[in-house]
């Protein structure tokens, strides 16, 4: 036997024991005893959860597990839907200070074309902390100019960005110009400016309305040619024709209101983002039929008049409202806090079935993927997590966590460091 073919032959053999062992892997898994919380319906004490191709196969009480089936014993543990990160730098950025490890704002003030799903780090260090922590799914948003770029909804495993990308596009996503407050000395300098770059922002969606027509009569009448092809407008196309919503980041009382006719006067689909004084304005947002997405709730409030609990009440009194929410981190570093915003929120009157929904079922229907996930149903993607306690709460251990139906490894550098001292 000459080298060539023994190391041929030993090639073949690790190929056929890798075959064998992945044919013996279990085609269903089963969650048999826990307490089943699947946000949408009844709670479900003691119940099963069959997991099959990635998908939920049935979820409830006395389900027959199939033979062979790989069975997770969770009695006295919680089933969760995986959190929804809706807005956040996971896979974008390190390091905050290093420029070189920042890859969610690109140069210039208009950018329709940046997508971040071509700049994640399925690397990441942020990545597995936020994944133990029960959040499985992230938008991951663009910032920076007038017009930031497209954010990507991913899940949080993956060995390469394509692993990891659910939906390449989910929002363009805006930074509103901000409106002065009135102040006794100069004031007229900064309103001009916002007003500026608003009717810059309806400029360039004109442009795009114009190169779109331009377009649909050039492949009409063959005599005529296409125009020149220009990135941005091609990429804001999608936008005026009403098919990728807008994400508009806006936070004041006057600012959410110009938002609100801006988006009516050019005709967009929108979602808001931050809405820090939406409560002043709760109506309004009601009765636009935007969605909105609360940025951190870890900060103070931009006027002390307002009360310190401002941020906290804020979502409360949106809900009640009947306005669409859902919850955010804004970070990377900070992404493994996202339940415990939804949490603020609980403890200054929103209810605590309505938080968990933020973080889960509602953030699914903003970006239109719920009918594949965001609560435990029979054919949705099985993301779920295991925990001992309730997910919102600071003392609750993650157990075990599935993303599309595989169990995940929910250690980090938290836990690495954890290990370590414990043998100091």
């Amino acid at each position: 036997m000459t080298k060539r073919t023994f190391v041929f032959a030993v090639i073949l053999i690790i190929c056929a024991s890798f075959c064998l062992s992945q044919e013996k892997s279990p085609s269903v898994i089963a969650i048999r005893g826990a307490n089943i919380i699947p946000v949408v319906g009844e709670d479900i004490t003691e119940g099963t959860i069959l997991i099959k191709a990635g998908l939920i196969e049935a979820v409830g009480k006395n389900i027959d597990i199939p033979e062979g089936a790989k069975i997770i014993k969770a009695e006295g543990l919680f089933a969760y839907p995986g959190m929804i990160d809706s807005s956040c730098y996971l896979g974008l950025q390190e390091i905050g200070s290093i420029r070189a490890t920042v890859d969610y704002r690109e140069t210039g003030r208009f950018n329709p074309q940046a997508k971040t799903v071509e700049a994640l780090r399925p690397d990441s260090m942020h990545i597995p902390i936020a994944r133990s922590n029960g959040i499985t799914t992230a938008l991951a948003a663009p910032s920076g100019g007038l017009i930031s770029g497209q954010s990507g909804l991913i899940r949080l495993v993956g060995w390469t960005p394509e692993e990891m990308i659910i939906k390449s596009s989910v929002a363009m996503h805006i930074q509103f110009p901000s409106l002065p407050r009135l102040r006794r000395r100069r004031e007229t300098q900064p309103r001009e400016e916002a007003s500026k770059q608003i009717q810059e922002l309806k400029e360039i969606l004109k442009q795009a309305r114009y190169y779109q027509k331009r377009k649909d009569v050039a492949k009409k009448n063959l005599g005529l040619r296409l125009p020149e092809f220009d990135e941005k407008l091609e990429f804001l196309l999608p936008v005026v024709n009403g098919e990728l919503p807008v994400m508009i980041s806006v936070h004041a009382e006057k600012d959410i209101k110009a938002a609100i006719k801006f988006v009516k006067e050019e005709k967009l689909k929108a979602i808001f983002y931050g809405v820090t004084e939406g409560w002043k304005v709760a109506e309004d947002i009601k009765k636009s039929g935007i969605p909105v997405v609360f940025s951190s709730l870890n900060s103070v409030p931009p006027k002390w008049e307002d009360g310190y609990d401002a941020f906290y009440r804020n979502p409360g009194v949106l809900a009640k409202a009947g306005v669409k929410f859902a919850f955010s981190s804004g970070s990377a570093s900070l992404a493994k806090d996202l339940p415990y915003h939804a949490a603020k929120a609980a403890a200054f009157g929103l209810d605590k079935k309505e938080a968990l929904k933020g973080v889960t079922i509602y953030p699914a229907q903003i970006f239109g993927v719920d009918k594949m996930m965001g609560s435990l149903e029979k054919g949705k993607v099985a993301n779920i997590v295991l925990a001992d306690g309730d997910m919102l709460e600071l003392r609750t251990n993650i157990k075990h966590v599935f993303i599309d139906g595989k169990e995940v490894d929910i250690s980090s550098i938290y836990t690495e460091l954890l290990e370590k001292f414990k043998k100091r």
